[in-house]
């Protein structure tokens, strides 16, 4: 007799505790999570596009920078630079312009020279 209710006083533990567990992972905890990763992420892209167009922006204002090869990408404050300009100046003119732009932390310059040919 003694054996018996001691199992069943266990089987009675064991099952209120698995039910117990399977409450707390009701997911409400993990859903809520997600939606703020989400909209933190989406929140960083915008800025990240925000920062792109301000740097392209501040670029265009300079008549001396051939844009047409260029691009521009942001990440966290930081700018790189690609593509390809005609001269050396250009280069050293496109990282000052980026530069000087709020928000930018540091600039990578991956830029290349390609002088313009002329026919």
């Amino acid at each position: 007799m003694k054996r018996s209710t001691v199992v069943k006083v266990l089987a009675s533990a064991i099952v209120a505790l698995v039910s117990l567990t399977a409450a707390a992972q009701d997911g409400s905890a993990t859903d809520a999570s997600a939606v703020v990763l989400a909209s933190n992420a989406k929140a960083t892209k915008a800025a990240n596009r925000a920062l792109q167009k301000s740097v392209r922006k501040a670029m265009s204002r300079d008549r001396g920078l051939n844009l047409e090869n260029l691009t521009v990408r942001a990440r966290g404050g930081v700018v790189t630079l690609m593509g390809t300009v005609p001269s050396a100046g250009q280069v050293g003119l496109a990282t000052q312009i980026t530069q000087n732009v709020p928000g930018v932390t540091s600039v990578v310059n991956q830029l290349a020279i390609r002088p313009v040919d002329s026919e």
